[in-house]
């Protein structure tokens, strides 16, 4: 989780801001306000990893506040002007966002900010019968036993992992990440958003995977469908030796 806060003269600015960080799930909104004095404060008293400030204000400038703070934390800058894009990028910040702020164009600043400030670390795991994954709950890390892996549906730069239980757990990782760290003789790819445990598939019917302790239907796409249904043809093989 990101925690940051907003600096902005102008309380609309603060608002639509403060709207497309609640819709971001890594964003943890701090604080926000229209004075760059009382954000100096702010920075003082709490650990931030993100500002989202406004360049023009009338106590001090977005760039001023900058090298005021000395890089203590990561930057966008938010204003209705271009012609400070230079001079923010020679001052190292994250992005620079042109207001109005469309949430497509906020997000993609977001996850710049998210590669900078949590860049990818090795996987934690302790043995093969276990990983631990973070979530989105401020980077709460939760041991999952791989034997209650039902599937995991990819979801961009998250993946959701559906447990026997029910429970459904969003992590901050990507289906690549997680296949990489799972058994390859005990889960198999059916499409660019499916991964599933081979021991949890019921039965197969067409280009559909139903799969035990779930009613939810799984697709097998065209790219993985000869690697999946030769995986399975193997296992056939197997159990009748």
């Amino acid at each position: 989780m990101i925690n940051c806060i907003i600096i902005d003269d102008e309380q609309h600015a603060i608002d639509l801001l403060t709207h497309h960080i609640r819709q971001t799930p890594f964003l943890n909104l701090l604080y926000s306000t229209t004075d760059p004095l009382e954000g100096l404060q702010v920075l003082h008293q709490h650990k931030v990893d993100l500002i989202f400030l406004d360049v023009q204000m009338p106590s001090m400038t977005g760039i001023d506040f900058i090298k005021a703070i000395n890089g203590k934390c990561k930057v966008i800058l938010t204003t209705a002007y271009s012609e400070y894009a230079m001079e923010g990028f020679e001052n190292e910040v994250v992005d620079y966002l042109l207001k109005p702020i469309s949430f497509a164009r906020f997000i993609k600043g977001a996850q710049r900010a998210l590669t900078l400030i949590q860049p990818a670390t090795p996987p934690v795991k302790e043995d093969s019968d276990f990983i631990f994954v973070k979530t989105e709950q401020k980077g709460k890390l939760i041991k999952i036993n791989i034997r209650d892996i039902i599937f995991i549906e990819g979801l961009k730069n998250y993946v959701k992992i559906h447990i026997r239980n029910g429970e459904k757990i969003i992590a901050l990782l990507n289906m690549k990440d997680l296949e990489e760290r799972l058994p390859a003789a005990d889960f198999v790819r059916t499409h660019k958003s499916f991964l599933l445990a081979t021991g949890s598939i019921r039965m197969i019917e067409g280009n559909t995977v139903h799969l035990d302790n779930t009613d939810e239907k799984v697709p097998v796409g065209d790219t993985y469908r000869e690697t999946f249904m030769n995986l399975m043809k193997d296992k056939i093989m197997t159990n009748k030796k």
